[in-house]
């Protein structure tokens, strides 16, 4: 096994009970006639990972630190259907001693028949999608579950010896800012080891992006936005958590190793309609359409969709973007010696144009974003990726 390889895997299901009306993720509602060729066309690409075994039969499995099973909703399959899952990945990934293993969740399907399920297939994470513990929240963001099923989803995975992520949702249609500080409130009362905090965004395509065309949905203005997001950075640092991502916080020793290997730019494989995979420098992403995914696997074609090969100077570029999400932003020595840039070569006067405007700090070793650069770092970007 060559150092080179990636460590860290990414599998795409795309199976769900129900599309809400603001997702535009990778998916199939109601298509679970799906699943017998999805099971083969997923079989057929993870071969690409084998590699020549010279003595061992391991070596033409890719050794992996954190393995991640996106979606849709994986817990869709049920536990028979992730028992199946891990026992086809098993053939060609091989977690290693103490790898963070996360499988993504809706609440109703975590019944305790799941909870052994998961735990047996060596699942150490669970992201619950939640969105919210409160009920007119819920039915505004079109879920199809209630309070009580996020708490009793997240009690079992708890009591069960999970790491356990809670995703919530701000900005939804008609939420208040009490509401989302009801939700902090509740979700710092499960005293679940990690929160991601998200706000609605109005993708093209989706139910909700043609309601606001025809004005039966209103997005939240800016200033209600923003002071969501401080409430919850404020709540939630004050219950403990770390505030390590512009979207994310951790207990101390919860952050999540699978998205930290993103965020560093490491390499990492990914399978299934619509995963994309790095190597560096190119991102590679399949598909979209499942359905289209299928059909190329099952005839033996190449799957992928898109291609985005970057030159050395771009992959620095969006090293700087992702490192600047994170609390801890860039060390100067460590981005030289990841890529041979200088971070002041390529970024140095938009730093200095950020400090002056109090967006960022810079003790001349590490550069950060202060609370007010992370509520308008969307609209930094363009400077480092696009500059004049």
């Amino acid at each position: 096994m060559t150092s080179s390889r990636p460590r860290h895997a990414y599998v795409h299901v795309p199976f769900c009970r129900h599309r809400c009306g603001y997702c535009d993720f990778t998916l199939v509602a109601g298509r679970d006639d799906l699943v017998e060729r999805f099971f083969v066309a997923l079989a057929r690409e993870l071969r690409r990972v084998a590699v020549v075994a010279e003595s061992d039969a391991d070596a033409a499995r890719l050794e992996i630190a954190t393995l991640y099973l996106g979606g849709g909703t994986p817990s869709h399959l049920g536990p028979v259907g992730l028992e199946r899952l891990f026992a086809l990945l098993r053939r060609h990934l091989a977690p290693v001693a103490g790898a963070e293993v996360t499988v993504e969740a809706n609440p109703l399907d975590v019944t305790p028949a799941f909870v052994a399920a998961a735990a047996a297939c060596g699942v150490t994470r669970v992201s619950l999608g939640g969105q919210s513990l409160d009920a007119a929240t819920l039915a505004a963001l079109d879920r199809d579950h209630a309070p009580d099923d996020v708490r009793r989803a997240a009690e079992r995975l708890l009591e069960a010896g999970f790491t356990v992520s809670l995703d919530l949702m701000t900005a939804a249609p008609g939420q208040s800012l009490a509401a989302v500080e009801h939700d902090l409130a509740a979700a710092t009362a499960l005293d679940v080891q990690h929160v991601s905090v998200y706000c609605l965004t109005w993708e093209r395509g989706t139910a909700f992006a043609a309601a606001q065309r025809r004005g039966t949905l209103v997005p939240a203005d800016d200033a209600l936005e923003r002071a969501m997001f401080e409430t919850a950075i404020d709540r939630l640092e004050a219950a403990g958590y770390e505030h390590y991502e512009v979207s994310n916080f951790a207990r101390p020793g919860a952050r999540c190793r699978h998205n930290e290997a993103y965020w560093d730019c490491r390499p990492w494989e990914a399978f299934g309609p619509g995963a994309a995979r790095f190597d560096g420098r190119t991102r590679i992403t399949n598909h979209r359409s499942t359905t289209t995914w299928i059909a190329r696997m099952l005839a033996g074609d190449e799957a992928t969709g898109d291609v985005d090969a970057m030159t050395a100077e771009e992959a620095a570029r969006e090293r700087i973007v992702v490192g600047l999400r994170r609390r801890d932003g860039l060390d100067r020595d460590a981005f030289r010696a990841a890529g041979g840039w200088s971070l002041d070569d390529l970024a140095g006067a938009a730093i200095a144009r950020w400090v002056a405007a109090g967006l960022a700090s810079d003790d001349g070793r590490r550069v950060r974003l202060t609370r007010a650069g992370l509520l308008v770092s969307d609209g930094l970007w363009h400077e480092i990726l696009a500059p004049a």
